[in-house]
């Protein structure tokens, strides 16, 4: 399996693309310069393009990738309604979803071919609106807002509409602010971090009333930490096996396991990392956890290890400035 690395660094406005060796060196293969701080990254299902949102003239920026390389070459560029925090695709890759913290909305764009069109929905009223992501089986679209307490559920119509379902939102506790998501590879269970808090909620997908209920609540930072909570990313091994989340404040990734049938998580221990990790990633293999340093301006390779998916520092790479987002490609 051959791996590429993409990290966005919005103040130096470049996209970093690294080789992960098997052993988890990385190995830079090109600096991109972006037209625009570069936030939010996709790839698209197929693996022909990487998308990325930028500002401050919102739009999401289409590089094709070279199968062979994993390098970048620009295609293409199409306007957004707002400035884009966080983008996705459904799982057919028709259609891309920008959510917008500054705008509190969420919008659709078509994929052509790949190729991002115009937008043809738009939601308002979502009060820091942080991530939006698609369900494993590609009918519900979960949008945090994270200054509303809520996850609202929306059902993606065959053009592109968004419907809101009933019921239309999961509401968390007062508090709490929902940003991230990560979803379990059994299709049963989803994760949601909470920045304003430092938890972490499991959300049963197929509950036996028919509804998405959160099983367990978690917190995520070590007992004696007493500043401010500034959760930021969450993301789940491949296998299902180990979960893990980041807060900015104690720069630190929390290890959880995760039973069997993807409904209880622990605690199995905290990590240092780079210094204020806005976003982290999973390799494809399940064997490394990269995590990008706004504040350090460089990425760590951690080693996930062992039956707990305990962390062990592995490499540090100098990137551009202010790295905020780590995407991998696998092929």
């Amino acid at each position: 399996m051959k791996q590429t690395v993409y990290t966005a660094s919005p103040e130096s406005q470049q996209i970093h693309v690294w080789r992960l060796n098997p052993t988890g060196e990385l190995t830079l293969l090109q600096v991109v310069d972006v037209p625009g701080q570069v936030q939010p990254m996709v790839i698209s299902p197929d693996k022909r393009y990487l998308y990325v949102g930028v500002r401050p003239e919102f739009r999401v920026i289409t590089y094709r990738i070279s199968p062979d390389e994993g390098t970048l070459t620009f295609e293409a560029e199409a306007a957004l309604p707002g400035s884009p925090t966080h983008i996705s695709t459904d799982h057919q890759g028709k259609f891309l979803f920008s959510g917008s913290y500054g705008a509190g909305c969420v919008s659709v764009t078509p994929l052509n071919d790949g190729i991002p069109g115009k937008v043809v929905d738009v939601v308002e009223g979502l009060d820091g609106c942080h991530s939006a992501n698609i369900s494993p089986d590609n009918r519900t679209l979960l949008v945090p807002a994270l200054k509303q307490d809520r996850i609202c559920l929306f059902t993606v119509s065959d053009d592109g509409k968004l419907v809101a379902q009933t019921p239309a939102e999961l509401t968390t506790v007062e508090g709490a602010g929902p940003r991230h998501m990560a979803f379990h590879p059994n299709h049963q269970f989803a994760y949601s971090v909470n920045e304003l808090n430092g938890t972490v909620d499991v959300w049963a997908l197929n509950s036996p009333n028919g509804k998405i209920e959160c099983i367990q609540t978690l917190d995520i930072m070590p007992p004696d930490f007493a500043d401010t909570r500034w959760a930021a990313d969450i993301h789940i091994t491949p296998d299902g096996r180990h979960l893990y989340t980041c807060d900015r404040t104690a720069s630190i990734v929390t290890v959880f396991s995760v039973s069997e049938d993807g409904s209880v998580l622990a605690v199995e221990g905290f990590h240092p990392t780079e210094t204020q990790p806005r976003g982290f990633n999973i390799d494809h293999s399940g064997k490394f956890l990269i995590a990008a340093g706004q504040k350090s301006h460089h990425i760590s390779v951690h080693a996930i290890e062992g039956a707990q998916g305990l962390l062990r520092d592995v490499g540090r790479y100098a990137v551009g400035q202010g790295p905020m987002w780590v995407v991998i490609d696998a092929r």
